[in-house]
C-alpha cells in the first residue's frame, strides 16, 4: 500500500514515467535531446517544405545534419558494438526515442546510411570492413512487383498451389561473381545520397529462382555505386518523412565479386528476417518519439490557447483528451522498451516481437498526432505549427518497413506457430 500525505504530480523525465534511467543513461539522453532539439528539428523544418530534388543537392541543409551528427559521436558503430546487449537495449532505445522525437525522416536517414557498413563490422570480414565500413549506404530489398511480398520471403502466406510472383531484380552466380539485372522499388530509404547498398534480391544459383515451396531463392549481397552498370533514378516526391529521401536504384549487368555476399541460399532468409527484425524494433522506439512530439506540442499549445474565455487546459473535456495523449504515448514507449529487452534477452531477437511493436506504435502514433492536432483546432491544418508535418510522418509509418496488415499477417502466424509448438 501507498500513503500521500497529498496528491502531488508525478515527477516526469524527458521520457516520462522513466525512473530508472543511471547517471549515464540520462547523460546520452541529454546530449540526443539537445542535438534534436538544436539541430534535427530547425533542419527538420526546412527540409519537408523542399522538393525531393532541393533535399539532396550539394547545398541542402541535410549534408550540415549529416556532418554534425557524425562528429556528436552518438551513432558509432564501433562503440555501439561493443556494447552488451542488456546496454543496447536499454540505450539505443533512449538514442532513437530522442532523435526521432527530434525529426524522424533524419533520424531513419543516418539509421539506414549505417546498414551496410554494421553489416560489414557484423561480419567480421576485414575486406568488407575496409571497402565498407565508412560508405553511407541503403538497404535494398522492396521491389516495384514485390514489395509486401518481402515481408513473406519464406513464402508462409502465399495462397495454396501457388507461386511468389517473380520479381524486378534478379542476380545470377558466374563463377567468382555475382551478375545483377533489375531495379528496386522508388521506396528505398537514403538511395539518392548512398554510395553502396545491403541488397536482397532473387538469385539463380544454377537451377532458376524458384523453391519447390512456391518460395523464391535469395541472396544478400554488399554493392557498392561505383560499379560499372548501377544507376539511380529521380528521388521520390512523397507525403510524410520527406527529409528522409528515397528512389530507385538500376542494375544492368552489374558484376560483383562473390566475396561481396554476405549470405546465400541458405541463408539470406534468415538474414533479411534479421534486417527487418531490427528495423521494425527500431521503427516502434522511433515513432514513440514521433507520438511524444506531437503530446508535447498540444500540452503546450492548451495552455497557452484561450477559447470560451480560458485556457484551453481549463476546460475539462481538454484535460481528458490531454491525459488520453500521455496513456497513449507511455503505452507506445512500454512496449517498444519491452520488444528491445526481449530481442536483446536470453530467447534471442523475434520477428513477432518487433512486428508488435512497430505495428502497435505506428498506429497509436497517427491517432495521437491526429488527436494532437485536433486540439490545435484550425491552426493544426497550417504549416506555421508543428503537427500537421508529424501527422504526415506518422501516417508514412503505417507503409514504411512493411504495410501493417501483411506484418500483422505475418506475426499472426508466427503467433499461431508458438502456439502449435508448445500444445
Amino acid at each position: 500500500m501507498f500513503h500521500f500525505d497529498k496528491l502531488s504530480a508525478p515527477v516526469l523525465g524527458l521520457t516520462g514515467l522513466d525512473a530508472a534511467l543511471s547517471e549515464e543513461e540520462r547523460s546520452i539522453q541529454d546530449v540526443c535531446n539537445r542535438f534534436a532539439r538544436e539541430v534535427m528539428r530547425p533542419i527538420g523544418e526546412k527540409l519537408d517544405k523542399m522538393s525531393a530534388e532541393e533535399v539532396i543537392a550539394p547545398e541542402s541543409p541535410l549534408w550540415d545534419y549529416l556532418k554534425q551528427m557524425e562528429e556528436t559521436g552518438i551513432l558509432d558503430l564501433e562503440a555501439l558494438g561493443a556494447m552488451s546487449d542488456e546496454e543496447k537495449s536499454r540505450i539505443i532505445p533512449i538514442i532513437f526515442e530522442e532523435l526521432a522525437w527530434g525529426d524522424v525522416g533524419l533520424a531513419m536517414t543516418m539509421m539506414v546510411l549505417k546498414f551496410p557498413a554494421f553489416a560489414a563490422y557484423n561480419s567480421g570480414n576485414p575486406e568488407l570492413i575496409e571497402r565498407f565500413g565508412k560508405l553511407r549506404g541503403c538497404w535494398a530489398a522492396t521491389q516495384p512487383d514485390r514489395g509486401s511480398d518481402m515481408v513473406d520471403l519464406d513464402a508462409s502466406e502465399v495462397f495454396p498451389g501457388s507461386n511468389q510472383g517473380r520479381g524486378n531484380i534478379v542476380a545470377r552466380l558466374e563463377g567468382d561473381e555475382l551478375v545483377i539485372n533489375g531495379q528496386t522499388s522508388a521506396w528505398v530509404s537514403a538511395t539518392p545520397i548512398a554510395e553502396c547498398a545491403l541488397l536482397y534480391c532473387q538469385c539463380d544459383y544454377g537451377d532458376g529462382v524458384h523453391h519447390k515451396d512456391g518460395g523464391l531463392n535469395y541472396t544478400a549481397v554488399l554493392v557498392p555505386f561505383d560499379l560499372e552498370g548501377v544507376s539511380k533514378g529521380k528521388p521520390l516526391e512523397k507525403l510524410g518523412m520527406r527529409s528522409l529521401c528515397q528512389g530507385e536504384v538500376y542494375f544492368d549487368e552489374v558484376r560483383v565479386p562473390k566475396s561481396y555476399v554476405l549470405e546465400g541460399q541458405d541463408s539470406a532468409y534468415g538474414s533479411f528476417f534479421g534486417a527487418l527484425t531490427f528495423g521494425n524494433m527500431e521503427m516502434g522506439i522511433s515513432f514513440t518519439g514521433v507520438a511524444r512530439a506531437a503530446y508535447e506540442h498540444a500540452l503546450e499549445y492548451v495552455h497557452e490557447r484561450k477559447q470560451g474565455g480560458a485556457t484551453l487546459i481549463e476546460h475539462q473535456g481538454v484535460r481528458t483528451r490531454i491525459f488520453d495523449l500521455f496513456r497513449k504515448v507511455e503505452s507506445c514507449r512500454a512496449m517498444a522498451q519491452r520488444v528491445f529487452a526481449y530481442n536483446y534477452g536470453p530467447n534471442g531477437a523475434n520477428l513477432a516481437a518487433s512486428i508488435a511493436s512497430k505495428t502497435f506504435v505506428t498506429q497509436t502514433a497517427y491517432e495521437v498526432t491526429s488527436d494532437a492536432l485536433q486540439l490545435f483546432g484550425g491552426n493544426g491544418l497550417t504549416t506555421e505549427y508543428p503537427l500537421e508535418k508529424l501527422l504526415r510522418d506518422a501516417r508514412a509509418a503505417l507503409i514504411a518497413d512493411g504495410e501493417n496488415n501483411v506484418l500483422t499477417l505475418k506475426g499472426g502466424t508466427l503467433i499461431s506457430n508458438a502456439y502449435q509448438q508448445n500444445n
